[in-house]
């Protein structure tokens, strides 16, 4: 898995649901239809059942990574415990070291000392030690201590010199066991960065991915009450069906029906029973009733009502379209 900071992806993903959501606000607010309204509720709360089982896959990887996460901080702390015990060994041996090389400079000197009492300069002169003892036999013994005692301190040295020569090979030993323990080292804590990275985006696309979820949430509970009220308000706006009043006079007609607008041709406000005439066939101010429709007035003029063709305002674009064009006969009360 890659790390770093977030991919672009993940970003593009946040950025196009709320550009998907703000588009279906829009797409709402231009159409405040119940149905409509209700429509983008379900597709948006079909969208979060995606987002929950995205959400829960990505929990799953979360899970996993901490597991391996675990998992890699335990072994980079043994690695780094055994680099510490390491480094007590190396300087133990060095500590070690100092004191062969000072032992060694000791018997070499002791040993120097040996030799000068039993040669002189470079020579063995067995008359002086026969002077100097009052027997042959205390010249004898006397000799042969010395020459033990060099013995002893010649293989003192030998022993000093091996044990150094040991002690070398030890801390080469334990430079080797470094060098190898760092790479290790090295490699470990690379894992370790790299989960937790990894560790770190999952996380934040898990955030991102309940925050998507929320912020649908609120944009159903928004459509569902507009929904209820556009509902509401379309029950109020629509009269109850009724039949035509007595008298008047009947025409057969196309009627349209449109929603919209900002006002009409007679200035009055628009409104369900807002009819749109050809003025030269039934005259601004005409009370009318339209079967299906209810009673309306004829209050409005388009350039496209030519002749026996009204258009009936609806107060949203959905029940417009229900309608569409129908052939109807009115009655007019002039």
């Amino acid at each position: 898995m890659r790390t770093g900071c977030l991919r672009p992806w993940v970003r593009f993903a946040a950025l196009g649901a709320l550009a998907l959501a703000a588009l279906l606000v829009s797409s709402a607010a231009q159409a405040d239809d119940p149905a409509t309204l209700r429509t983008q509720a379900e597709r948006l709360r079909a969208q979060n059942d995606g987002l929950a089982a995205r959400a829960q896959s990505a929990l799953l990887d979360l899970y996993a990574l901490e597991t391996r996460l675990v998992r890699a901080e335990r072994r980079v702390a043994a690695l780094v415990g055994r680099r510490e015990k390491l480094q007590r060994q190396e300087a133990s041996a060095r500590r070690q070291l100092e004191v062969a090389r000072s032992d060694l400079e000791e018997a070499e000197r002791r040993l120097g000392l040996r030799l000068q009492a039993l040669y002189v300069q470079g020579e063995v002169d067995p008359l002086a030690v026969l002077l100097a003892s009052e027997s042959l036999d205390e010249a004898l013994s006397a000799f042969d201590g010395l020459t033990r005692l060099v013995d002893v301190d010649g293989s003192i040295v030998e022993q000093v010199r091996r044990a150094r020569q040991e002690l070398r090979r030890s801390l080469e030993t334990l430079g080797e066991r470094r060098a190898a323990l760092r790479e290790l080292l090295a490699e470990a804590e690379a894992e370790e960065a790299a989960l937790a990275a990894a560790r770190a985006e999952r996380a934040a696309y898990v955030a991102s991915l309940e925050s998507r979820r929320a912020f649908n949430a609120r944009l159903i509970a928004r459509l569902t009450t507009r929904a209820k009220t556009s509902a509401a308000s379309t029950e109020a706006s629509e009269p109850e069906a009724s039949g035509p009043r007595p008298g008047g006079s009947r025409m057969t007609v196309d009627a349209v029906a449109y929603c919209g607008g900002v006002g009409t041709a007679s200035g009055l406000p628009l409104g369900w029973g807002t009819v749109a005439v050809d003025p030269s066939v039934i005259p601004l101010g005409t009370k009318m009733y339209v079967p299906g429709y209810g009673d309306g007035v004829a209050a409005d003029t388009g350039s496209a009502i030519i002749g026996r063709i009204i258009d009936l305002w609806f107060p949203s674009c959905a029940q417009a379209r229900a309608w569409g064009r129908k052939t109807v006969t009115i009655t007019l009360y002039w």
